[in-house]
């Protein structure tokens, strides 16, 4: 039981940390409104990643790899990435064009942060699949309810370490930076990484069709 915890614990860690979108919009939003409007969406992207795993867990969840509602998902999760893209590149617009800096707007509020965070867990093909792997690996066959459930909460775990680590590293660097052009630059820089994750997550759904 301590080596599943430890595996999963791990397992969480590694799929936490690479760049993506979810890691972006954390960076931005702590350099936007600080720690827990980042780490808000973190919490918002795990309660979603633990739904999929008890969908996965109740066998609810190999629905989704049937190719249509797969596709769905995978095009709900493009545009979402494209509309985000758009709000990001469309604020960095304004506010470079604005006479004085705009207030804080309530969409990088802690309670949006969570929501955000959910629709984009919700909204991942490449969540269902993860947790597929995660389930169907041989020492979880025959494990019984109990010990997927405390796999998952290993894996959340891991992922929310992650998630406190990053969002604290990007608050110190808050601090020692200020000024419109870097308010204008973050904004800028993520809406282009997000077009860049929806073209990558377009090309892939293309590939596998």
């Amino acid at each position: 039981m301590g080596a599943m915890v430890g595996s999963g614990f791990l397992l969480g860690w590694s799929v936490a940390w690479p760049p993506g979108p979810i890691n972006a919009e954390i960076a931005r939003r702590c350099l936007a409104r600080g720690f827990w409007a980042g780490f808000g969406l973190l919490v918002g992207a795990c309660c979603g990643d633990a739904l999929w795993a008890l969908l996965v867990a109740f066998g609810v969840g190999a629905l989704f790899t049937i190719p249509p509602l797969r596709l769905a998902l995978g095009v709900l999760s493009v545009v979402l990435l494209l509309v985000l893209a758009g709000v990001f590149l469309r604020g960095a617009w304004r506010e470079l064009r604005a006479a004085a800096p705009p207030p804080a707007a309530r969409f990088d509020g802690t309670r949006a942060s969570f929501l955000l965070g959910l629709t984009m867990a919700l909204t991942s093909p490449w969540n269902v699949a993860f947790w597929l792997a995660a389930m169907g690996r041989p020492e979880m066959a025959h494990s019984g309810l109990s010990a997927l459930l405390l796999m998952v909460a290993a894996v959340i775990a891991g992922a929310l370490s992650w998630g406190v680590l990053w969002s604290g590293a990007v608050v110190v660097l808050r601090r020692r930076a200020a000024g419109r052009a870097w308010s204008v630059a973050v904004k800028a820089l993520t809406g282009a990484l997000m077009l860049y994750f929806a073209a990558h997550a377009a090309l892939l759904l293309a590939q596998r069709l």
